[in-house]
């Protein structure tokens, strides 16, 4: 009988050896992947989200896929973010040193905001086609679900332009990003991880190698109560200034760390950076539903 419990029990140890081993070897494996960053319906391809079924080929991704992510359409040969406008209602902006990284940064003020509507994305390659198919801008290729970037202020003033719009002014951009209430973050005050915002693919914490942004629309986790997208990461995006400036907003694909994607975050890009694309603002007298 003792030999008998002795040979159980030597099993019962192997099987606990076994599965210690396969517990270190899991955690090992989990350690090497990256950090989730893409949402249901896409998958992580080298440091893209492409939709399912799809392949990445140059860094783009290609094919039709079989599923997109959350709000987005299925392209045949893409996903897709729908073209929508939010309406803002005249409001105040308010701005202060909400955390230490601001602090020198971020000058305490109230500004009056009037009523303006804002693109929910950034401007796509698919919605620059038009334009350039009317002559008014120049031909430019890329993914149709990717952000326009590489255009200069002007060319992007003359696209919003085309479409019944203008570039945003910083303290319209800000509002939409910050929210009366003057949010960290577009989404809020929770912290910055690589499901909320297309940030860190070039050289990490997200992900390496990458030479451009993601999808539009790829992180709806990211998304401002108001329905915004990509308001953090994946390119920033040219606003005016009062005195005539144009200013790079929002961080991207890029930036590495928070304080580049922060609500309040800006930086004097050249005018044909890479990491910069924009999106359009409308003058509106609607309100917000």
């Amino acid at each position: 009988m003792n030999r008998i419990l002795i040979y159980v029990l030597a099993g019962v140890g192997a099987l606990a050896a076994t599965a210690s081993v396969v517990a270190v070897v899991t955690f090992a494996r989990g350690e090497r992947s990256g950090p989730a960053r893409c949402p249901d319906g896409m998958q992580a391809l080298g440091a893209r989200c492409c939709g399912e079924g799809q392949r990445l080929d140059d860094s783009q991704c290609v094919g039709k896929p079989t599923h997109c992510g959350p709000g987005m359409e299925i392209g045949t040969d893409a996903c897709r973010f729908a073209h929508l406008r939010i309406e803002y209602a005249a409001d105040n902006l308010e701005l202060g040193p909400s955390d230490w990284e601001a602090q020198g940064v971020v000058q305490t003020r109230q500004t009056p905001v009037e009523a303006f509507a804002l693109d929910a994305t950034e401007v796509t390659v698919e919605r620059w086609f038009a334009c350039a198919e009317s002559g008014v801008c120049a031909p430019i290729s890329g993914e149709p679900g990717a952000p326009v970037r590489g255009v200069d202020p002007k060319n992007a003033g003359k696209f919003c332009r085309f479409e019944g719009g203008r570039l945003p002014s910083g303290d319209e951009w800000v509002y939409a990003a910050a929210g009366s209430v003057g949010r960290r973050f577009p989404w809020g005050t929770s912290g910055l991880v690589c499901r909320r915002a297309v940030f860190g693919l070039s050289e990490g914490p997200c992900g390496h190698g990458a030479t451009g942004p993601d999808i539009v629309g790829s992180r709806p986790n990211g998304a401002t109560p108001d329905g915004a997208q990509d308001m953090a990461g994946n390119v920033a995006e040219w606003t005016v200034e009062p005195d005539g400036r144009f200013v790079a907003r929002g961080g991207s694909y890029r930036s590495r760390v928070a304080a580049e994607l922060k609500s309040w975050a800006a930086e004097n890009a050249s005018p044909d950076a890479a990491h910069v694309g924009f999106r359009c603002a409308y003058d509106s007298g609607g309100t917000r539903e």
